[in-house]
């Protein structure tokens, strides 16, 4: 439960609130619990704050530093994040349905079992987070960086990942299908049996990328370079690959149909008989 006299502080007002943190820099407040529903706590100054179980739906935390918090269990459906300092915090099974998060920093955050589905993270910096198990079904991740996230098992179906940045990124046994990757940096990602059926990924990066028995059934590779990914046992049933670059790619085992390769660049490649092609 809340600390009574922190939550009082808090709600008289950010000015006294300031003041009372700037007096008090070795005290972390308890707000664990605590209702604040539809607050108004823009830029406010919740470093190491425990906010765990908070009911925070609908809240403004715009420009808020949120440094180092406990946000686990925390409620935060709709809740306005703009631009928001989460480095380091805890979001474990946090409800963020809807949530705005555009621009927010969430590197080092730790989101596992998070509910995202239908948020707003365009821009958003999830670099190096804990993202195993959480839920992005249909959010929008237009140019967010995600460079070396744990995103095992995590659900990314129908979502909007277009020129995201997952550069070694791990994606094992996570759900793309139907996902927006046109033109994402997948530089040495790791997508082990993840599900891409459908995916739309247009132009998109894949160099030196683990697709090993991945299904990639129907999924749109035009254009894409995977040049020396791996795709050992991968399904890549119906997919589309005019003018992909598999060069030095190891398809050994893959399951193709007839004209799958068609108009691919092939320099190198293994293919699934396990010959090279020259």
């Amino acid at each position: 439960m809340a600390n009574l006299e922190h939550l009082k502080l808090l709600q008289q007002g950010p000015v006294g609130w300031i003041k009372w943190r700037n007096r008090h820099h070795t005290i972390e407040p308890d707000l664990s619990e605590a209702n604040l529903e539809g607050a108004n706590l823009r830029g406010a100054n919740l470093k190491h704050v425990n906010l765990k179980g908070a009911q925070l739906e609908s809240a403004n935390l715009i420009t808020a530093n949120l440094t180092k918090a406990n946000l686990s269990l925390a409620y935060l459906s709709l809740a306005c994040m703009i631009d928001a300092n989460l480095i380091e915090a805890s979001l474990v099974s946090a409800h963020l349905m809807q949530a705005e998060l555009s621009y927010a920093d969430l590197s080092h955050a730790n989101l596992i079992g998070a509910d995202l589905r239908g948020a707003k993270l365009m821009n958003v910096n999830l670099s190096h987070a804990n993202l195993i198990g959480t839920d992005f079904r249909e959010a929008n991740l237009k140019g967010a960086m995600l460079n070396e996230a744990n995103l095992r098992r995590s659900n990314l179906s129908d979502a909007s990942l277009i020129h995201a940045h997952l550069n070694r990124a791990n994606l094992t046994d996570a759900n793309l299908h139907e996902a927006e990757l046109i033109g994402a940096y997948l530089y040495q990602a790791d997508l082990e049996k993840a599900n891409l059926s459908q995916a739309h990924l247009g132009g998109a990066y894949l160099f030196g990328a683990n697709l090993g028995t991945a299904d990639l059934e129907g999924t749109d590779l035009r254009w894409a370079n995977i040049t020396g990914a791996n795709l050992q046992a991968a399904n890549l049933k119906g997919a589309r690959l005019e003018g992909a670059h598999l060069n030095k790619a190891n398809l050994t085992g893959a399951v193709l149909d007839d004209f799958t390769l068609e108009g691919a660049s092939l320099q190198g490649t293994i293919l699934p008989d396990g010959t090279i092609h020259r």
